[in-house]
């Protein structure tokens, strides 16, 4: 099941992730010695960065991936990884030969190939086919996207053994971008979808009804996904049936 937590504003929810975040990477330190985390970016998860930078004691034995990226230089303003770098991996002081960017410059299909034999080579497989991330942070948008796939895009078909996309033709500017598959996603130790603002709703209600393309979010896997919303986002409780009168006839204890 889909742990759902629901906290006041915007900024409960970051420092909720920030803990969730930080516990899961000393988890995964204890476990198997390091931990492997990715990050998104977007509003909420930037506030998180900041929260998080201070959270743990030490950043040693992790290493840092990105769930998706815009095909820009890495000091363009769009770009996750500048947002990142600034919110968390400056802050934390963690080196770069641990940080894995996706090299968005390369363009969608080489930045994609790149990054596919990166994550290959240095993050632990389960089955025999797919790389076990210890926690991907991720945002949703409006139309239910996560990381950059897209409603009814064909990347949502790229197979159980597909790593990293080439995107080219985004809803959203830029058109060019480079994200982890839908596979890598549902193969993580644990997601964690972030989500403040009343223009959210609808998408997270989508996203925990029944599983569709048109809602690329609601294809993660569930007993391995954290939703942390505000109350803006929060699906409305349902709706109490009215009392109904007794009826003298049918209520057993009617005289």
């Amino acid at each position: 099941m889909t742990r759902l937590t629901t906290l006041v504003d915007s900024e409960a929810v970051s420092g909720r992730a920030a803990v969730e975040i930080a516990r899961r990477v000393d988890s995964a330190r204890r476990e198997r010695g390091v931990a492997h985390l990715a990050l998104s970016g977007g509003r909420t998860p930037g506030r998180t960065y900041k929260l998080l930078a201070s959270e743990l004691d030490s950043w040693d034995r992790v290493e840092v991936w990105f769930a998706d990226e815009r095909c820009v230089g890495p000091q363009d303003e769009q770009s996750n990884f500048r947002l990142a770098h600034e919110t968390l991996l400056g802050p934390a002081g963690i080196p770069s030969d641990r940080v894995h960017r996706m090299e968005g410059e390369l363009g969608p299909e080489e930045g994609a190939r790149r990054y596919a034999r990166a994550l290959a080579e240095r993050v632990s497989f389960r089955d025999g086919d797919l790389p076990v991330l210890d926690a991907i942070v991720l945002g949703i948008g409006p139309d239910g996207h996560v990381a950059s796939l897209f409603p009814g895009a064909p990347t949502l078909d790229a197979g159980e053994r597909a790593l990293c996309l080439p995107v080219h033709d985004s809803p959203k500017p830029p058109p060019e971008r480079i994200t982890l598959s839908l596979a890598v996603l549902r193969a993580a130790r644990r997601c964690l979808l972030l989500a403040t603002g009343a223009e959210k709703a609808d998408a997270v209600a989508a996203m925990l009804g029944q599983p569709s393309r048109h809602v690329p979010a609601s294809l993660l896997r569930r007993g391995r996904l954290s939703v942390i919303v505000d109350d803006a986002v929060a699906p409305a409780p349902p709706r109490a049936e009215p009392d109904q009168p007794n009826d003298p006839g049918t209520n057993p204890q009617a005289s």
